[in-house]
């Protein structure tokens, strides 16, 4: 199953929270969309497993990803291994995508900068013809993205580029809000944490609106690349 586009986070809500407008605006667009989470989250102080399976499901429709997947990679300790980086080998070579949108460089969870290069080094790998892969007792393709992107976190970080999401911030808010037990609820009883906050529900907007200001449209979301970032012309200029 090729798509355009293979979203990886971390954890469930990453993907949402960084680039949920953009690949909203892509699949609007005609463009296919994945998903694939590395852990379950079940490090988070609220929510279960369960939950947190139940939201991502639900966060995909509202985005109207093609698939979704989780890799169970153990949440708070991502390492750079050669198990995980095989394991996002093989959703790679499963996808076939022309870009990935991967984690942020560096964030205040860990595990975030830890993904990010985890994902870039499995992205590398997986263009490799002497490693080989099955998946579904069938041999895979080596295939290798042309570009990676890291989406933007809890950190400020400047991004190389924004991508306006003017009309689509309303389905980011929407995707993330899926996630009842991990954002803001006046009426829960769980334990209060930085992103349940109310301040942060608003930080994904007035976030998204000073990057909009900055570049001249309502709402953006930025991304880092990895490579140099080449235009075939100036016709997308907004």
């Amino acid at each position: 199953m090729k798509v355009d586009i293979l979203a990886i986070g971390a954890h469930p809500d990453d993907v949402e929270l960084g680039c949920g407008g953009t690949i909203a605006k892509l699949i609007s667009e005609g463009k296919t969309v994945a998903i694939v989470d590395l852990t379950q989250g079940e490090m988070g102080t609220r929510g279960t497993n369960e939950t947190r399976a139940l939201e991502a499901a639900e966060a995909a429709k509202i985005l109207k990803v093609s698939a979704r997947e989780n890799l169970k990679m153990e949440d708070g300790f991502l390492e750079n291994s050669k198990d995980y980086q095989m394991r996002i080998v093989k959703m790679i070579r499963k996808y076939q995508p022309d870009i990935v949108l991967a984690n942020a460089i560096d964030d205040r969870h860990p595990d975030h900068a830890k993904a990010a290069k985890l994902v870039s080094d499995a992205c590398f790998l997986s263009g490799l013809r002497k490693i080989e892969t099955e998946l579904d007792g069938k041999q895979q393709e080596v295939w290798r993205p042309n570009h990676i992107l890291h989406y933007i976190q809890w950190k400020y970080i400047k991004p190389e580029f924004v991508i306006d999401i003017s009309e689509f911030l309303d389905v980011k808010i929407k995707s993330c809000m899926a996630y009842k037990t991990q954002f803001y609820d006046p009426t829960s009883n769980e334990p209060m944490t930085p992103i349940a906050t109310k301040d942060f529900l608003e930080s994904l907007t007035y976030r998204a609106q000073d990057l909009g200001r900055l570049s001249g449209v309502a709402y953006a979301e930025g991304f880092t690349s990895e490579k140099l970032i080449a235009l075939k012309n100036f016709d997308n200029f907004i």
